[in-house]
């Protein structure tokens, strides 16, 4: 329980992150609430995945994964926002697992 608790925190503070330019962009609330939720649950996610590679590989992928139906999503509506989508996801993604290697084990 208690590294499920970890990984929970970790999702928070990743959510958080990902929040914080989509609050000064003054993006609507449903918007935020995604993003933040879409780090929640990839920080329960991420951590317990079992993949014989490097956390931070294992971070890329499954946060670039993560974020294709949200890409296609925003495409219609924002095409310039795709590329700091998949970097923020590159870089929370990597975030994520290195912390869950370094928190949880």
């Amino acid at each position: 329980m208690n590294d499920i608790f970890i990984a929970l925190i970790i999702g928070i503070v990743a959510g958080i992150i990902d929040v914080i330019p989509m609050l000064i962009q003054k993006l609507d609330k449903f918007t935020n609430l995604s993003a933040f939720t879409h780090w929640v649950v990839l920080g329960l996610i991420i951590p317990f995945v079992n993949w014989n590679i490097e956390p931070w590989l294992k971070g890329l992928i499954i946060g670039e994964m993560a974020i294709i139906p949200i890409i296609f999503m925003v495409f219609s509506n924002d095409k310039k926002a795709i590329i700091p989508i998949i970097a923020m996801s590159a870089i929370l993604g990597i975030g994520v697992a290195l912390a869950g290697a370094r928190f949880i084990g």
